[in-house]
């Protein structure tokens, strides 16, 4: 039986200096989120595994990751950060490589401003070095970055992304063009995956509904398949527009009309397989 998996969360010790992204409007997420914390969530909703995605770019928050899922059960894998652009990125990786829950890297493109970040050459760089590695690098761009993107997974055929929070498109304005025939180019690359995640806080927080959602969730479906796709929390950040629980339900209703193991694929065979997880490792 396939283990039911969140492929993305957060923790944190909050510190305003830290976490400066959090604003007045966001002022619910301005406290600790641990692994407890974690751990009540995803018995509400069936979660036997997780996998803990940065929330800001440091060393130091990878490697406090990498310690809290050595001690948990529940969390089964590491999304962390490094500097994939320096020139140390080779020897940083090789201390990294020896974590057995570090499963892949992630850099905050969406909020680069340079439109051409994922082109650079330090980037790339260090990027055929993690191919090396067996790592999986997460992309997390807005809909606007799609075309670099595109042009970014083009130049290395041979490594594993997952697109975070489908790319984030314009739910609360109710645009679909041109993010869904972005997405469709996207999705011709077969090394792509993607997390169904981050949905809610692209929509309106206050009074979104399942129909909002919809024709985002369909399309991505149509895109990638079953085989490519996982469920995601975003928690704590859903928070601000739903809770843990409610997200699960949406999402299980968005995927009523599939097949046992099509679902069974969303919500933990395609992380699983894609992230390496094992069942409770430890350390």
């Amino acid at each position: 039986m396939i283990e039911r998996i969140d492929a993305h969360h957060h923790l944190w010790r909050y510190d305003p200096k830290e976490y400066g992204w959090i604003n007045a409007e966001m002022n619910m997420l301005a406290r600790d989120f641990l692994p407890q914390d974690l751990e009540r969530e995803s018995r509400k909703s069936g979660i036997a595994g997780t996998v803990a995605v940065q929330a800001r770019q440091s060393l130091q928050e990878t490697k406090w990751l990498l310690e809290l899922a050595g001690q948990s059960a529940l969390i089964r894998g590491v999304v962390g950060w490094a500097d994939i652009r320096s020139d140390l990125f080779g020897r940083q990786l090789d201390k990294l490589r020896g974590e057995k829950k570090l499963k892949g890297l992630r850099h905050v493109v969406q909020d680069e401003p340079d439109g051409n970040f994922l082109n650079g050459t330090a980037f790339n760089r260090g990027i055929a070095l993690l191919e090396m590695s067996g790592l999986i690098y997460d992309i997390l761009i807005f809909e606007r970055q799609l075309p670099t993107a595109i042009q970014f997974v083009d130049r290395h055929p041979n490594q594993k992304f997952v697109l975070d929070h489908i790319a984030k498109p314009r739910i609360r304005e109710k645009m679909m063009e041109p993010w869904k025939g972005r997405i469709a180019k996207l999705a011709r690359r077969e090394n792509v995956y993607c997390k169904i995640s981050g949905m809610v806080t692209e929509a309106n927080w206050k009074d979104w509904t399942i129909n909002d959602l919809r024709p985002y969730f369909d399309v991505v479906m149509q895109a990638f398949g079953p085989a490519r796709m996982m469920a995601g929390s975003d928690w704590p950040v859903c928070l601000l527009a739903s809770t843990n629980e409610r997200w699960f339900r949406t999402l299980e209703e968005l995927t009523a009309q599939l097949s046992a193991n099509e679902k069974a694929l969303i919500f933990g065979g395609v992380a699983t397989d894609v992230y390496q997880l094992k069942e409770s490792e430890r350390g």
